[in-house]
């Protein structure tokens, strides 16, 4: 298979255990981190007396839908869970990314995080139960922090950032966008951390989203994307919510849902050349000239209520999303990923025994309220 310009692909490494480097003091960053994290949590807490995700906090819409997996793929791209045509439930939720709840006319990165549900595979955490897959994703293909030591400098601006005002916010990130500008008028191209700063409030379900950092794909390693595919959703990409409240992201969402539904399409860009395409700093945008995104599934929501009362609650204080929710196919590979695991699971245990609510993996579509 060739690119645009009609050259031959290299071809998508092979995956093996000795991909992934452990960091030097790995262990003991990531138990710092986890409990500076933690910290915010309890306080978040304190705030809101319930306990909320300590990232991607806010949620914007809890939709049902389906992945339908291709029926032509490549023997590369038939890999894991897209090993054969079928299709899987699948339930989403939108976010934005802080730790905490602030009005959204503060421009924020957005989440978009899928669950296939009934798949078959070996369990990462067989302890997390069920047979579901999650894929987490962001409208950003890099992380700022693509190191767990960049990751441990950042943690503090990060979440002062987080529980700051609102006022203060819309200042820090009004700046950034000035910043950007400057920058991208010199020819220079800003970096990972002035670029997530400086979003710009447009319409999320236009966004494309990534997993940011690498994931094992079968018998290869890859990176996946959600973009736009239906004509409605490509129309919103890049255009603005106009005047924005507190919760206009929840309310675009649930008038787009409820006339229309929307379709997306699941890419996957293999690693060719880790040195070009590292596993080990998410910071490093993987070059598509090199190894383009290739569609793989599609995702479809029809027409419903996103943010009905009972769905709300079931996806803010039920449901959790984990990237080590999934099978061995698909292990997260990299620093960032390997902090994930003991990140998510603190978080998750918190959220569950202080809102005094059951940690549940549906196992169909019905389970997820209307």
């Amino acid at each position: 298979m060739g690119n645009r310009r009609g050259q031959a692909l290299k071809a998508p490494l092979l995956y093996s255990s000795d991909i992934e480097t452990i960091a030097e003091d790995e262990e003991r960053l990531t138990a710092e981190i986890v409990e500076q994290m933690a910290a915010g949590n309890r306080c978040a807490f304190e705030h809101h007396r319930h306990a909320i995700r300590d990232a991607h906090a806010k949620s914007h819409a809890v939709l049902r839908g389906t992945l339908t997996v291709h029926d032509d793929l490549a023997p590369e791209l038939r890999q894991g869970i897209f090993g054969h045509p079928c299709t899987y439930g699948v339930v989403a939720r939108l976010s934005s990314a802080p730790s905490d709840i602030h009005s959204d006319a503060i421009p924020a990165p957005r989440g978009f995080a899928i669950k296939v549900i009934g798949v078959e595979g070996e369990r990462l955490s067989p302890d997390i139960g069920g047979a579901n897959q999650d894929f987490l994703m962001v409208n950003f293909p890099v992380l700022a922090f693509g190191t767990i030591a960049k990751y441990k400098l950042m943690l503090s601006l990060l979440e002062a950032n987080a529980h700051a005002p609102d006022t203060f916010q819309r200042l820090i990130a009004g700046t950034a966008r000035g910043a950007k500008k400057t920058v991208e008028a010199l020819g220079m191209t800003p970096g990972a951390t002035l670029e997530g700063l400086a979003r710009d409030n447009h319409h999320p379900l236009g966004e494309s989203y990534h997993t940011q950092g690498a994931i094992r794909f079968g018998d290869h390693v890859a990176k996946l994307a959600l973009s736009p595919a239906s004509d409605n959703v490509r129309a919103l990409t890049g255009q603005p919510v106009g005047k924005t409240d507190f919760s206009t992201m929840r309310d675009v969402m649930v008038e787009h849902f409820a006339g229309q539904g929307a379709e997306y399409a699941l890419s996957a860009q293999l690693c060719t050349d880790l040195a070009e395409m590292p596993v080990e700093d998410a910071a490093v945008r993987w070059d598509e000239k090199v190894s383009p995104h290739r569609p793989i599934a599609t995702l479809r929501f029809a027409a419903q209520d996103a943010y009905a009362p009972a769905r709300q609650v079931y996806g803010d204080d039920v449901l959790s999303f984990n990237p080590w929710n999934g099978v061995e196919a698909h292990r997260p590979l990299g620093q960032i990923m390997r902090i994930r695991r003991a990140a998510y699971e603190r978080s998750t245990s918190y959220r569950h025994r202080m809102n005094a609510r059951p940690r549940i993996e549906p196992d169909r579509l019905d389970d997820i309220p209307d």
